[in-house]
């Protein structure tokens, strides 16, 4: 366990999108917790762009991130490569290396289970659960009796096309030198995970990778108010037109651990002006609603409306905070590094939304008829 109060050095692997508008600059900013000192990407465009501009020597920029890992020299690791992350923080966490995993954490149960029964700790980077709004949401509800008081939640979200919410970073183009071969075995390896998930069926296949990649931050967020769910009952995915986009939108519905319901609604709408997705927590005397924003938008604040009766008439109290929540969600990370602490997400958690989002798809497949295979068809 490093030192508390020491700043951690930290190594990225992986600095596509979510590495370059949040993660980097957030690493930066808290240079009083963290210091950036080794980067991969299979980019080499990238490493240099990103390795000068942060500093990180030439010799510590990587284009395998499992040759970073190796080389050692830091003290922890962000993952924030595409696809399943089972394998590299297998390898961070067998060198005792702490990881901050974004989402998903794996593809499969399997992938999950080979994380467990390590000390050096692992936290999903589901951000929306560090954010203040949440936190405040949190602790009314506690007041409130808990989850049991919780009557129904209604999630939705309208989810922009990525380019419609990142219209203001004015980002580079994408990269031309990524190696041909390597991103072609990347996505070998994914698929044959995929297909250990869920099976080979496409339209199963795209359902669980919106859940994984998407509304796992919504599950997230379940688990912490309420609890997992405790059944799926209704599942459906349909297209925006009959020419629409690739990505259907979804919708689920089951009940909680304490009876009440919750529903999902999961709108690809490409050209909606912009991302919005609301969770209300609705209890017999009113009701918790959280409103998030772009998550690219840092310090755009999430609002929190609290509902209730007041000398008779209805009562609208609302919280913002602009403390990003991404940075709240890299200072537990030191914490659990320097202190132990135990993350809101660790292995046991993310394995649990991957077992929800698998229940997902097999009752998918149980009212299309459509055949589910690997883990969640068992």
């Amino acid at each position: 366990m490093t030192e508390p109060g020491k700043r951690i050095r930290i190594a990225v692997a992986g600095l596509g999108v979510i590495a370059r508008t949040v993660h980097l600059p957030l690493l930066q900013r808290r240079a009083d917790l963290f210091d950036v000192v080794a980067l991969s990407d299979l980019s080499p465009t990238r490493l240099t762009e990103l390795g000068d501009r942060y500093g990180v020597e030439p010799a510590r920029r990587h284009t395998d991130a499992a040759a970073m890992l190796h080389a050692g020299g830091c003290d922890a690791v962000l993952l924030a490569t595409s696809g399943s992350h089972g394998e590299l923080a297998a390898t961070a966490l067998r060198q005792g290396l702490p990881v901050l995993c974004e989402k998903p954490l794996a593809y499969t149960l399997a992938e999950a289970q080979r994380l467990a029964g390590t000390d050096a700790g692992l936290m999903v980077g589901y951000m929306k659960q560090y954010d203040p709004a949440v936190a405040e949401a949190a602790r009314l509800l506690d007041g409130l009796g808990g989850a049991a008081a919780v009557h129904a939640v209604e999630v939705t979200v309208l989810h922009a096309a990525g380019d419609q919410q990142l219209t203001f970073a004015n980002l580079p183009p994408a990269p031309r030198d990524l190696p041909a071969g390597a991103v072609a075995r990347l996505r070998e390896v994914d698929e044959r995970l995929l297909d250990a998930a869920v099976g080979t069926d496409p339209g199963a296949r795209t359902l669980y990778q919106i859940l994984i990649n998407s509304i796992s931050h919504d599950l997230s967020l379940l688990r912490l108010f309420t609890g997992a769910p405790a059944t799926v009952d209704h599942v459906a995915t349909w297209p925006l037109a009959p020419a629409g986009p690739a990505e259907p939108s979804v919708e689920i519905s089951g009940r909680l651990p304490s009876g009440g319901r919750y529903g999902i609604r999961w709108l690809n709408l490409p050209d909606v002006p912009a991302y919005r997705e609301t969770v209300t927590l609705h209890h017999a005397r009113g009701a918790l609603e959280l409103v998030f924003p772009s998550p690219y938008l840092l310090n755009a604040p999430t609002t929190l409306t609290a509902v209730d009766r007041h000398d008779g008439g209805e009562r609208r109290t609302a919280f913002r905070s602009v403390t990003e929540a991404f940075e709240q969600e890299l200072v537990a990370f030191h914490v659990m590094v320097t202190a132990g602490a135990h993350p809101l997400t660790g292995v046991a958690e993310g394995a649990a939304d991957l077992r929800t989002s698998q229940q997902m798809v097999r009752r998918y497949g149980e009212l299309t008829g459509v055949a589910i295979g690997g883990e969640a068809g068992n």
